[in-house]
């Protein structure tokens, strides 16, 4: 017997001494007979010398048709306690926050100093390719896109559609939000986009491997504006400072992220990238809350259905014999 395996109502075991209960307390049916009274019965009776019958009679069931009977009953009690097989409470992800992507796409991402597969790729192909299969995994989040340079624009708004999130992530390219970098207009941009939803947890991935060249908005002015908003900014350092055509600035990325409670990191190549986002995950982990409802496998109709074929058996039996005492009879 399976361990999820129940009955629903088994208090319905009482009901199999019912049939004994019946037997015993109440009087048993009397079949009547046709009968024929006349004033001269007992002296006709007395002259033919034939005992006279009683009216009525009980009739006797045989024990095979009784052992059929109690069989089918209790094939009925155990449908009527409804036999099932209990599954686990499903869990269903939960929306638990909003969750925007910054990624640099300044002409510097186009350096082809990354590999994937030991082939030497641009640092936006690379950022591109291990993002994809972060996205996907950020199941309880309503996913954001925006892409900056020498400005910012919403590439995908918040949406749970996170396939469609990947479709638009794979159409961006290096280039097409200018030359510069400029991290503040980003990260405003970004939180113009948080008022705009009604989830109050807020989450900023911001990837750039530059120093910021904007004039209008500072980062550090941007990160107070996201800190007063209670929105969290993950920042992330492409490539290696210590290198001679590196301009990545670690000590504003770092600021930023201190500022808002959250972490910088530094990607040298993809194998410290996935690591970043393996971190991320648990840093801000999928959010799953039980159903109340619970999955069942109802089986009752095994044993209504056996039930039903043994009553069908028992009638045509008791025909058969019928008929045949007819026959014999005759």
């Amino acid at each position: 017997m399976p361990d999820n395996f129940q009955f629903a109502y088994p208090y319905m075991a009482f009901l199999v001494v019912l049939p004994f209960l019946v037997y015993w307390l109440l009087p048993a049916i009397k079949n009547r007979s046709t009968a024929l009274i006349y004033p001269y019965f007992k002296a006709s009776s007395k002259a033919s010398k034939q005992k006279p019958k009683k009216a009525s009679h009980i009739k006797k069931r045989s024990w095979f048709a009784s052992f059929f009977m109690f069989i089918i009953w209790l094939l009925l009690i155990i449908a009527m306690a409804s036999p099932e097989l209990v599954g686990k409470p499903e869990k269903k992800i939960k929306t638990s926050r909003n969750f925007l992507i910054l990624a640099d796409l300044s002409f510097s991402m186009a350096n082809k100093d990354w590999h994937i597969n030991n082939k030497p790729v641009t640092r936006w192909e690379a950022v591109k390719n291990i993002m994809q299969d972060f996205i996907v995994k950020r199941e309880s989040d309503k996913m954001g896109l925006i892409f900056f340079a020498s400005n910012a624009y919403i590439q995908a708004p918040f949406t749970s559609d996170l396939p469609t999130v990947q479709t638009m992530l794979d159409e961006a390219d290096v280039g097409m939000a200018g030359q510069m970098t400029n991290i503040g207009k980003a990260i405003v941009k970004g939180m113009d986009m948080f008022e705009r939803d009604t989830i109050q947890n807020k989450v900023m991935l911001l990837l750039t491997d530059g120093v910021d060249s904007g004039m209008d908005i500072l980062p550090l002015d941007g990160a107070n504006m996201a800190k007063k908003d209670s929105t969290i900014i993950y920042t992330i350092g492409i490539g290696d400072p210590g290198d001679s055509g590196s301009d990545l600035d670690e000590r504003t990325l770092t600021e930023i992220s201190e500022l808002t409670n959250g972490k910088y990191f530094r990607a040298k190549d993809t194998k410290e990238l996935e690591k970043i986002y393996t971190e991320l995950e648990k840093l801000e982990p999928v959010e799953y809350e039980e159903e109340s409802f619970t999955p069942k496998t109802l089986l009752y109709y095994y044993p209504l259905g056996a039930a039903l074929a043994l009553g069908f058996v028992l009638v045509f039996i008791n025909n058969l014999i019928v008929i045949f005492k007819r026959l014999t009879a005759s």
